[in-house]
C-alpha cells in the first residue's frame, strides 16, 4: 500500500466560466461570439449547469469519496459593473462553499481563472493604471462573504498562460501577438497576486494563500547539445521560474522588471504553491523559429500522447516522472507546501487516464518519502467541461457529460480514483493493474 498523510487532500478542480454556464458578461463569452476563435463554433452555453445546480456534482463528489474541490469565484457575476456589486451572485457562491461544507468537502477558492468583467475588460483590463485597486475591490467584497467558509485561496490561476496565450500566441482574449504587451500583463498579475494575498490576510490572518502555476518539465531534445541546453533553460525560467522567485524574494527580474530594488509588499507572499501539472516538452534551438526566440517546442515521438496531439499542441506527452521532478525542485527552492491543484488528461474514451492517475499519484507519494511537503491533490477535472479554445472537443472529466442533456456517465478511471481517495493511497493490486510502465 502506498499510503498518503493522515488528512491528505483528495479532489477535482473546475473553473467558474468552463462549469456554471450562461456566462455572458465576461470576455470569453464575447470571444466564443466571434469566428474561428472556439473549436467548430462551439460555446459554453449552459456549461456543465452549475449556476443552477453545482450540489448534483457536489452530491457526486461524496459518491466517489472525494474531501476536497478547486472552484473559481466568476468576477463578472459578482461585479457585473463597475463598483456595483451583486448580493445574488455573493449569496449564491456563500451557497455553495456552504454545500460542499456540508458534505465534509474542503473548498479552495481561485479568485481569478482566466475570466473577468467586460467593464474591466473594455477598460483596459490588466494594462489600466487602476487595475489592481479594481481587483483589490473585487477581492474584499469576496472575502467578506465566504472569509468565514474558506480556508484555502487561490488568487491567480496560471499567470503565465494567460498572458502567453493572450497575448504572445493569440488562442486567448485579446488574440494579440506582442510579447512586450504580455510581459506587461503578466507583471501586472504578480502584482495582483501581492494584493490578493494581503487583502485576504487582513480579514482573515489564519488563511492560507497561494496561486495555481502551470509548469512543463522542459527537456533538451540533444543534452549534450548547448544551444538545445541554453533554450531548455531560458524557457524553464521564463515559464516555470520567474514568477516564483518574485514572489519568493520581491524581485522583478528581467523581463518582468529592471529595478535593482525589490518590490514593496511582493516579497514572502506565497503560504503555498498550486501545481498545474500537464506534462513534458522537448526544446531545441532553431533558426526557422524567430518569433519565438528561435525556440521550438514538440513532443517527443516516442512519448506517450494524449487526445491534444493530433491539435498539434507539444505540451501532449504523459510523463509522470516530471510531477516528482517538479515538487522536489519547488520543495528545495520555495521550501512552501505543494498543493497539485490541477493534473489530468483529455481522454474521451478513458484508455489512458486510470494509468495517468496511479502512476502521477506514485510519483507524489515517492516524493512524499523524502520528506516533501505535499497536502493534496485536486484532479482535473470532475466532469467533461468547455475547455476553453478547445471548446467541447477535449474530454477531461472522471465523468462524461453530454451537453445538451447534462446526462453524467461516471467513466471505469473515476471509481480508480475513488478507491483511492478512500483508501487514502494506492492498492498494491492497482499498482499491479495500472503503475506499470506501458
Amino acid at each position: 500500500m502506498r499510503a498518503f498523510p493522515k488528512g491528505f487532500l483528495w479532489g477535482t478542480a473546475t473553473s467558474s466560466h468552463q462549469v456554471e454556464g450562461d456566462n455572458r458578461n465576461n470576455q470569453w463569452a464575447l470571444w466564443e461570439q466571434q469566428p474561428g476563435r472556439i473549436w467548430q463554433g462551439q460555446t459554453a452555453g449552459r456549461a456543465c449547469d452549475w449556476w443552477r445546480n453545482a450540489e448534483q456534482d457536489f452530491d457526486l463528489m461524496v459518491r466517489l469519496h472525494q474531501n476536497a474541490h478547486r472552484l473559481s469565484i466568476e468576477w463578472s457575476r459578482v461585479e457585473p459593473e463597475a463598483g456595483q456589486f451583486n448580493p445574488q451572485a455573493l449569496a449564491r457562491y456563500r451557497e455553495m462553499i456552504l454545500g460542499l461544507r456540508e458534505r465534509g468537502i474542503e473548498p479552495m477558492v481561485t479568485l481569478h481563472h482566466f475570466t473577468e468583467p467586460l467593464w474591466f475588460w473594455r477598460q483596459g483590463s490588466w494594462l489600466h493604471p487602476q487595475a489592481l485597486s479594481r481587483f483589490r475591490r473585487y477581492v474584499e467584497q469576496v472575502v467578506a462573504t465566504l472569509g468565514d467558509l474558506v480556508r484555502l485561496w487561490c488568487t491567480i490561476n496560471e499567470p503565465v498562460v494567460y498572458a502567453a496565450l493572450g497575448y504572445l500566441v493569440g488562442r486567448f482574449p485579446p488574440g494579440e501577438h506582442n510579447p512586450w504587451r504580455g510581459f506587461r500583463v503578466l507583471r501586472q498579475l504578480v502584482l495582483a497576486h501581492a494584493t490578493a494575498y494581503h487583502t485576504i490576510h487582513e480579514r482573515i490572518p489564519e488563511a492560507q494563500v497561494g496561486l495555481a502555476k502551470s509548469l512543463f518539465i522542459f527537456a533538451p531534445w540533444r543534452p549534450q547539445h548547448p544551444l538545445d541546453r541554453l533554450m531548455a533553460r531560458l524557457v524553464r525560467y521564463l515559464y516555470n521560474q520567474q514568477v516564483l522567485d518574485a514572489l519568493k524574494d520581491g524581485h522583478l527580474r528581467p523581463p518582468l522588471g529592471w529595478d535593482a530594488q525589490p518590490y514593496p509588499g511582493l516579497a514572502g507572499t506565497l503560504d503555498f504553491i498550486g501545481v498545474n501539472y500537464y506534462g513534458r516538452t522537448m526544446v531545441t534551438f532553431s533558426l526557422h523559429h524567430p518569433k519565438t526566440l528561435f525556440i521550438h517546442e514538440f513532443t517527443h515521438p516516442e512519448g506517450e500522447t494524449t487526445d491534444i496531439t493530433a491539435a498539434g499542441e507539444p505540451y501532449s506527452e504523459v510523463y509522470p516522472y516530471g510531477l516528482y521532478e517538479l515538487v522536489r525542485w519547488l520543495w528545495h527552492r520555495y521550501h512552501r507546501p505543494i498543493y497539485v491543484t490541477e493534473n489530468g488528461l483529455p481522454d474521451a474514451d478513458d484508455d489512458q487516464r486510470p494509468r495517468f492517475i496511479v502512476r502521477h499519484l506514485a510519483a507524489l507519494h515517492r516524493a512524499l518519502q523524502e520528506g516533501v511537503d505535499i497536502r493534496g491533490y485536486f484532479h482535473w477535472t470532475l466532469v467533461d467541461n468547455f475547455e476553453w479554445a478547445d471548446g467541447w472537443k477535449l474530454r477531461f472529466g472522471l465523468v462524461a457529460l453530454e451537453p445538451t442533456t447534462q446526462e453524467r456517465t461516471p467513466r471505469p478511471s473515476a471509481q480508480v480514483y475513488a478507491r483511492i481517495c478512500r483508501e487514502n493511497g494506492i492498492g498494491e493490486d492497482l499498482w499491479a493493474q495500472y503503475g506499470n510502465d506501458r
